[in-house]
């Protein structure tokens, strides 16, 4: 039986803009293989920005 932590495996979430802020959290990887992009708030800029998936 497959573990919880396979399917969904924890992914951290990194600023496109260079300020070094992330954000943790947790995907289905059977409905998303490629890497994730949303659009979060960066705390330094004080703005939206989009986030990306680093590993």
């Amino acid at each position: 039986m497959a573990k919880t932590t396979d399917i969904r495996p924890v992914i951290t979430l990194r600023s496109t803009a260079g300020t070094g802020s992330t954000y943790t959290t947790t995907k289905n990887r059977r409905n998303t293989p490629n890497r994730l992009e949303l659009l979060k708030f960066d705390p330094v800029l004080r703005k939206r920005v989009i986030f990306r998936e680093v590993r």
